[in-house]
């Protein structure tokens, strides 16, 4: 196979409307995929520093005590103890 005819058939693989259509539409998804993946960052950007502020004003959260934490017939995971007979 010589040059020109490599040459032709390259140009008429990349010409072909299957080729194109691929190209098109691979193209539309990547730019969904790149312009949603850039509004969830925004989102989550201003999320959390919406949530930053107020707990830097307010201090940090007061953590239960320990008795507060487990309740009578629960133990330190929330189960609830069997009784026996």
């Amino acid at each position: 196979m010589s040059s020109k005819e490599l040459g032709a058939l390259i140009l008429g693989v990349i010409m072909s409307w299957q080729v194109i259509a691929v190209t098109v539409v691979l193209v539309f998804y990547l730019s969904l995929v790149f312009s949603v993946s850039r509004l969830s960052r925004k989102r989550r950007v201003k999320k959390a520093a919406a949530r930053s502020r107020p707990k830097k004003l307010r201090g940090p959260a007061p953590m239960p005590s320990r008795d507060e934490a487990t309740r009578e017939g629960e133990d330190e995971l929330g189960l609830e103890e069997e009784s026996s007979g």
